[in-house]
């Protein structure tokens, strides 16, 4: 599957052919990196700028220590799965875990929310929740937060912010929810409570903004 690395947002999950087809730094490439792509043969895109037409990819193990930042040709992907596919297929209902899971029966509840928000082709879920939807391979815990991306191209009212964050503050699982904005990424929590500025994540680090939607004036956030 040959794509162009612009093409691949933030979260997404990658299904690759094997360790051999990612590219690192290291002198060595760690042994469990060689295990853990082997087991799970799925990576994720980095919130960083393309390489040489490579994708800033990050691989991860059973531990986690075990996090291993590398690059990956397109021409490498085998499947491409994003967190809006993994919402809109509602591919939770059908964990094996699911019963037993807090952070995965959560998704049951946060689905309507969302939906009730406008909002239910636009977020998904990140982290080890969807590393484990997308890879059938199970990563997340009893004591795991749920991670969740909502994708918008638009300003969005903070008061709307504010509502959502209520509603899935309230939930018996710690969520983190991050707003994807066309020049980068600013947490809910903060969306919906900062006042004059924000912490913008961006592909060349944390940027500290006062208008996250537009690319104005920013400074390296301390």
């Amino acid at each position: 599957m040959a794509l162009d690395p612009s093409e691949l947002t933030t979260h997404t999950l990658l299904r690759i052919n094997g360790a051999e087809a990612l590219i690192t730094d290291a002198r060595q490439f760690p042994a469990w990196a060689v295990q853990a792509a082997r087991h799970a043969p799925w990576v994720v895109v980095r919130r960083a700028p393309a390489w040489n037409s490579l994708i800033a990819v990050g691989l991860r193990g059973e531990l986690r220590s075990q996090r291993l930042a590398t690059w990956l040709p397109p021409s490498a992907i085998i499947e491409c799965v994003t967190p809006r596919r993994l919402a809109t297929m509602e591919t939770w209902k059908n964990s094996p875990c699911r019963r037993h899971v807090p952070a995965l029966q959560m998704l049951d509840r946060v689905a309507p929310i969302m939906r009730d928000h406008g909002l239910e082709h636009q977020w998904g879920p990140t982290g080890s929740v969807g590393f484990e939807l997308a890879s059938s391979v199970s990563t997340v815990t009893q004591l795991s937060d749920l991670d969740l991306a909502l994708h918008l191209e638009k300003p969005w009212p903070v008061g709307h912010a504010q509502s959502l964050h209520s509603e899935l503050a309230a939930l018996p699982v710690r969520i983190d929810l991050l707003v994807e904005m066309p020049h980068g990424a600013v947490a809910l929590s903060e969306y919906a409570t900062a006042q004059g500025a924000f912490i913008l994540r961006t592909t060349r680090g944390p940027r500290l903004v006062g208008d996250p939607w537009t690319d104005g004036e920013t400074r390296a956030a301390a």
